[in-house]
């Protein structure tokens, strides 16, 4: 398993942190295939209340793809597809994580690291960050499923402006196209970022599981099944719905145990 990613649980919050300083915190393939398997790994802890995505070293949250292992790893016609497939899997599991997920962003998030961000439910970055990619300039496309959750997110005229100028957007940019929710002054967005996975990690577990559930089925324009609909019932059953309740009506915070 490739050491470019690692992962650490503190509490309620896990960490799945890019590690690779020197290069800008790039993935490789065995790179995107840890980072699916990191995000498997706590995609199946039950005890988790979010997941912080971010990268080591302060000047990078990733650049992407480690092009220097292109002329071995995405030349041939089967590496080409081996190679997108662990990009694929990646965003999959980052997407398909059933806890919140957030991308704490400093510095570059280019490339396949925008695509990354772009998979996390939220996002916060700092003054000085910037996005974009320019891989028009490497002769190489973005897959579909690389392209979706951009789409999603921002739009076609936003994505297009993103890949057909190449140019990078400053967090000001970013935060007014939502791309980020929250910019916050550089050196401070660790600690805010944490402090917001803390915020969301003390909700109500199963009820911030049922959201994401939710507003994902609702981008499908098929009508909801009456099953569905019911699924939106199912909290008031649940015993976090009554220590909430309680505590509440007992001016205390409430001790949530996704039960």
């Amino acid at each position: 398993m490739s050491e470019r990613v690692r992962t650490k649980v503190d509490g309620r919050i896990a960490e799945v942190r890019l590690d690779a300083p020197e290069k800008h915190n790039v993935l490789d393939r065995d790179g995107w295939h840890a980072l699916a398997a990191a995000m498997e790994e706590v995609s199946a802890r039950a005890d988790l209340g979010c997941v912080v995505l971010r990268g080591t070293g302060g000047r990078a949250f990733s650049a992407g793809s480690d092009i220097s292992a292109f002329p071995t790893q995405r030349d041939e016609p089967e590496h080409v597809r081996t190679y997108s497939e662990a990009i694929a899997g990646a965003m999959s599991a980052v997407r398909d994580c059933p806890h919140p997920t957030l991308a704490i962003i400093e510095g570059l998030c280019v490339g396949g690291g925008l695509e990354i961000a772009a998979c996390c439910d939220l996002r916060i970055c700092e003054s000085s960050s910037r996005f974009g990619a320019p891989i028009n300039r490497l002769g190489l496309t973005m897959s579909h499923a690389e392209l979706q959750p951009l789409l999603t997110l921002l739009g076609s005229g936003v994505v297009l402006d993103i890949l057909l100028t190449g140019d990078l957007m400053d967090a000001d940019a970013a935060a007014r196209v939502g791309l980020v929710s929250r910019v916050l002054p550089d050196g401070e967005v660790v600690a805010g970022g944490f402090e917001l996975a803390r915020r969301i990690a003390t909700g109500a577990p199963l009820v911030n599981r049922w959201h994401k559930q939710f507003i994902r089925r609702l981008a499908d324009p098929k009508p909801l099944s009456d099953a569905e609909r019911d699924e939106a019932l199912e909290a008031f059953g649940t015993a976090d719905y009554r220590e909430g309740r309680t505590a509440f009506l007992e001016k205390r915070d409430p001790d949530f145990r996704g039960e």
